[in-house]
């Protein structure tokens, strides 16, 4: 058995987290505190402070809030300037973040409940904006989508895939989250959706934050939706549902062309429809052949799919395949869950636990852009590398804290001299 020596100096194994730290302090600090203003100064830590102990959390593999205080907070502590909270402070300042819910009544009078956290998720723009993710003027495309957490708490209603939750509605540029809306797991997704985009578009707009394309799935598809994906983008794209006034035109169509679309073949074509009254809007008709060979009683041989769009410049290839990027934003709200917390939220109440995803996914944010700033080959990293990963690569290196020349330096105890020359400037 080899011989051991036990030594009693601060050496982390987090060693990599305090420049990280740095640059939340540099980038996101003043955003933070003044956009969510200051608390007294009795209660001891800044907004600022919260969020960044709450994003260490994350960054040194922890899967809950009280990891902070129950294995990370005696590495954490040692950085010299910046100070970390307690998980009860943070538990306590998401309660003080926390924004009423909105009431909405359905026609048979059952009540449902959104709450759409507007402070924290206009500091989740400022946030991008500041880091320069995403820039003032600029146009940029939009996924918006519906995602069902299942989870035990007190207000929890069980959603239509038979697990009691909640739905909250994301809005998603590239690949940051730019808009977060908590409700009931139990209401429809077409249930006052409208209110909910309209909220995102006119906190985007008031940013000169414009959209040029959005995409959006089959429970978009209606009227009241379309007018408004209309009213705030240039160009729109949903999923179009089953419509059986539709079936005998599309099987009457001819002029079907063969296109090659990510290895599989697909049959293409397009018609105008007046789906509603006065509207009339492109339908892009993509149709595959049954691999089972089985007849659909109503398909026949193959299978339909429908995009219903206001584009009339591009080819339906080119529609295609723009709609067909937008399942790799389901990547997000999976790294969402299993590495930012979705999966374990920590308060009883559907109000609380949307501030804490509105938080969460700023620190998702500043994640991609830390990427965008290190040397990712140096570390073994890609841009597409999840938080887990990072925390192997980057975050897990021992490093000691010592004075040297009336300074604070950082010895971290690796061959890799990449280390030496971060600059996230």
């Amino acid at each position: 058995m080899a011989k051991i020596q036990i030594k009693t100096e601060k050496v982390t194994p987090f060693g990599g987290i305090f420049p990280i730290m740095g640059a939340f302090d540099r980038f996101l600090g003043k955003i933070v505190d003044s956009t969510l203003g200051f608390r007294c100064k009795l209660a001891g830590y800044r907004y600022s402070e919260i969020l960044r102990s709450l994003m260490c959390v994350y960054f040194c593999g922890g899967s809950c809030i009280e990891d902070v205080s129950r294995h990370l907070m005696p590495y954490l502590s040692q950085h010299p300037t910046l100070r970390t909270c307690s998980s009860d402070t943070i538990l306590r300042s998401i309660e003080e973040l926390t924004e009423g819910n909105i009431t909405y009544v359905f026609d048979q009078g059952r009540p449902y409940e959104f709450n759409p956290a507007e402070k924290l998720n206009t500091l989740l723009l400022n946030a991008l904006l500041e880091t320069g993710q995403l820039v003032e003027d600029g146009e940029y495309d939009l996924d918006f989508d519906h995602l069902f957490i299942e989870t035990e708490k007190h207000d929890s209603k069980t959603t239509y895939k038979k697990f009691k939750g909640y739905g909250p509605r994301v809005a998603v540029i590239n690949d940051l989250i730019v808009g977060v809306e908590n409700r009931d797991g139990n209401a429809n997704v077409r249930f006052h959706q409208r209110d909910t985009l309209e909220r995102i578009f006119a906190r985007l707009e008031a940013r000169g934050l414009y959209i040029n394309r959005s995409r959006m799935d089959c429970g978009s598809c209606s009227e009241e939706i379309v007018g408004t994906a209309e009213k705030h983008c240039r160009y729109f794209y949903i999923r179009a549902n089953r419509c059986a006034s539709l079936y005998d035109e599309i099987f009457a169509l001819r002029g079907w062309h063969r296109e090659e679309i990510n290895g599989q073949v697909f049959e293409l074509n397009s018609i105008l429809v007046e789906k509603w009254k006065g509207k009339v809007y492109r339908l892009v008709i993509q149709r595959q052949r049954r691999i089972d060979g089985e007849l659909d009683l109503w398909e026949g041989e193959y299978t339909y799919r429908c995009i219903l769009t206001n584009d009339h410049v591009s080819s339906t290839r080119e529609i295609v395949e723009f709609y067909n990027l937008r399942g790799g934003k389901e990547r997000i709200f999976d790294e969402m869950n299993n590495g930012f917390g979705w999966s374990h939220l920590p308060k009883s109440f559907m109000s609380q636990n949307a501030t804490f995803l509105v938080m969460t996914a700023l620190i998702y944010n500043f994640y991609k852009f830390l990427l965008s700033r290190i040397p990712l080959y140096d570390f073994g990293l890609k841009k597409t590398s999840r938080i887990r990963t990072f925390v192997f690569k980057f975050v897990s290196v021992s490093a000691k804290w010592i004075k040297a020349a009336r300074q604070n330096v950082l010895n971290i105890y690796t061959s890799n001299k990449s280390y030496a020359n971060l600059d996230f400037g």
